[in-house]
Formats: structure tokens, sequence, C-alpha cells
């Protein structure tokens, strides 16, 4: 009876973790490209919610005895390459800001050189 109201409350946790993707996503809190990964985890946990033998076999083909060993594998997992979607996506970003950094400069050096160049034309 115990791992009824277990396997509901992981049902109802997973189903709460999808509404809410899809309604950051709605809301264009969260753009479609970042969510990819959000949405499949959700889907796996709420699969795994759905089937209790699914997490016995996933166990099984990872060589883990004990099914609940696995769910903290698979949620670690589940971190690890988000953590390294999100570096990837930082990374992009910085390299674009440095790069619209060093156009602003280069920009700001030709206002002062066409400025410079206008007020000399002017004096003469």
């Amino acid at each position: 009876m115990e791992s009824v109201r277990i396997q509901y409350i992981a049902i109802v946790g997973s189903a709460l973790l999808l509404l809410f993707i899809l309604y950051l996503i709605r809301q264009k809190r969260l753009k479609e490209e970042y969510s990819l990964l959000w949405l499949f985890f959700g889907v796996l946990f709420l699969a795994i919610a759905l089937w209790k033998d699914l997490l016995n076999h996933i166990a099984e083909w990872i060589g883990i005895a004990y099914p609940p060993a696995a769910l903290f594998l698979v949620l670690l997992m589940a971190l690890f390459v988000i953590m390294i979607e999100f570096s990837v996506i930082i990374s992009r970003h910085s390299r674009w800001i440095r790069k619209m950094g060093q156009e602003i400069g280069l920009m700001k050096t030709e206002i002062e050189e066409l400025k410079k160049k206008e007020s000399n034309d002017h004096k003469a």
C-alpha cells in the first residue's frame, strides 16, 4: 500500500514538472532549444513513475542490484547532462559578448576619429 502511495506522488511530481516546463516555454521564459533536455528527463521520470518495472529493468541493465540506487544514478546523469548543456550555452554566449564588446570598442574608436576629423575640417 505504501509503494502505491509513493508511486502516485512520483506520478504527480513528474506530471507537475512537465506542466511547469511547458508553462515556462509558453510564457517565453524558457526557450524551446534549452527545454529539450528538461522535457526529455521529465518524460523519463514520468515513465519510471508510471511503469514501476522500468526502474528494475534499468537497474538490471546497468548492473545495479538495488533499483532505487539506479534512480539516483539516472538523476545524477540528468543533472550532469543539463550542466554540460548549460556550460556549452554559457561558453557560446561568453564568446558572443566578447565579440560584441570588441565591435563596440572599434565603433567608438571610429566615431571619435570621425569627430576629430570633422572638428579639424571645420577649423581649417
